[in-house]
């Protein structure tokens, strides 16, 4: 009877392991949750992969989640203090950071008792940081850079150092000229996004909102200049209205218009255009004209990866993010290439990716530029009303752009604020 018994048990045992339901109970399981299947996903898959070949023990599943839908999620079960089906790992834009951190204090894993942020673009670090602990594991930047036709621009007698150390003033002279010369408007704008206006403020070093969190409207010198930048290029008729992603994309894309000023994510979506190949260069952002603290640099988009205090295996996230996020610079060339993720790991610059040439850009090093570039971002207090604001500027592009006073934007923007806000 014993020796039936032992067989028995090791058939069962043998079945189980078969099944892979002893090696599910013995392994440690990571949840991560992120969005966009072919950028933020297959970068953590990649990362997955790496850390599987130290850690075998360790599953990572990775949830391909609508971004919108994370932020609802994370909204509705932190304010019901309901951690249960929140994942170890949850991926957050840099501009929604201080929204949850501030609003759900403790939420959160305070990752730089563990990780060492020096490692890491400051700005970037900055953004996830809040009452002296930094909470996230910065992951790509979006810093800026202006695409630009220069076939258009050699029509029109400008050459690529004609667009080095520039302000915007200086740029809409260039466009009108290319304007006049080809026919192309330099520019296309969709008045449902405000993020050449974002661009333009944080390169002064300056957001929407005070050190204690109030509205910084109508006395932003930053805010009133990038407005009235924003009237100046409507004002000079070199740009092309469009609504909806395909239709801005498309303008620039099709060489309908000159050039766009984007995240240096936008690359990908130029070199898809294999025929164009050695007719586009990438220059710094210009400056403000006459604002103080004016620089060539800043960041559209962005984001980076959270722990939750609640994570069942936190030791272990963490564990994972600074194993491949926060110290493996071959990772990153990898994703570099096969996604455009430019990392904000500072070391990554020094991969060998990062220092190729790109035939399709004119033989420019186009990955160590913006590696250099977002070195140099200044460094801003997202806070918790960005999207409020954001939404608010938005109501006023449209006027501005047929002439309307900037002064009353301002104002309206500021009313509109301090309405949501209270």
């Amino acid at each position: 009877m014993r020796k039936f018994s032992t067989a028995l048990g090791s058939a069962i045992g043998c079945l189980l392991v078969g099944s892979g339901m002893i090696a599910s109970a013995s392994a440690t399981e990571l949840t991560v949750w992120c969005w966009d299947p072919d950028f933020n996903v297959p970068a953590m898959q990649e990362a997955a992969a790496r850390y599987n070949k130290l850690h075998p023990d360790v599953k990572i599943t990775i949830d391909n989640i609508a971004q919108n839908d994370i932020k609802q999620k994370l909204q509705t079960q932190l304010l019901a203090k309901v951690t249960d089906g929140l994942p170890d790992i949850v991926l957050i834009q840099d501009d929604n950071a201080q929204r949850f951190l501030q609003a759900f204090p403790g939420a959160f894993e305070p990752l730089s008792d563990a990780i060492d942020m020096k490692k890491f673009a400051p700005y970037k670090v900055a953004a996830a940081t809040f009452e002296g602990k930094s909470y996230s594991v910065p992951f790509d930047s979006g810093v800026t850079g202006l695409f630009y036709r220069t076939d258009y621009l050699e029509a029109a007698g400008y050459k690529p150092a004609d667009l080095e150390d520039i302000t915007w003033d200086q740029l809409i002279k260039i466009g009108t000229d290319v304007k006049a010369k080809t026919g192309h408007d330099f520019f296309d704008l969709d008045f449902s996004e405000a993020g050449v206006v974002r661009a333009m403020m944080q390169s002064a070093g300056k957001w929407f909102l005070t050190p204690d969190g109030q509205p910084d409207i109508l006395d932003n010198a930053p805010l009133k200049a990038a407005l009235d930048t924003y009237s100046k290029l409507w004002k000079a008729g070199i740009v092309k209205p469009v609504s909806g992603w395909s239709a801005y994309t498309g303008a620039f894309t099709s060489g309908e218009v000159a050039a766009v000023v984007s995240g240096a994510w936008m690359t990908g979506t130029i070199k898809a255009n294999a025929d164009q190949s050695g007719k586009w260069a990438i220059a710094p952002l210009p400056k403000l004209d006459g604002v103080d603290g004016a620089t060539h640099y800043s960041n559209w988009g962005g984001s980076s990866w959270y722990v939750f205090s609640s994570a069942k295996e936190k030791a272990t996230a963490i564990d994972f993010l600074n194993t491949v996020w926060a110290n493996d610079v071959d990772f990153y060339q990898g994703i570099l290439v096969k996604q455009g993720a430019i990392s904000s790991l500072l070391a990554a610059r020094d991969g060998d990716a990062y220092k190729a040439v790109d035939p399709f850009f004119g033989g420019a090093p186009v990955w160590e530029n913006f590696a250099k570039w977002l070195g140099q971002v200044p460094a801003v207090d997202y806070g918790t009303f960005t999207q409020e604001v954001n939404s608010a500027i938005q109501e006023q592009l449209p006027a501005i752009a047929k002439g309307g006073s900037v002064d009353e934007a301002l104002k309206a923007i500021n009313d509109r604020v301090e309405q949501q806000v209270q």
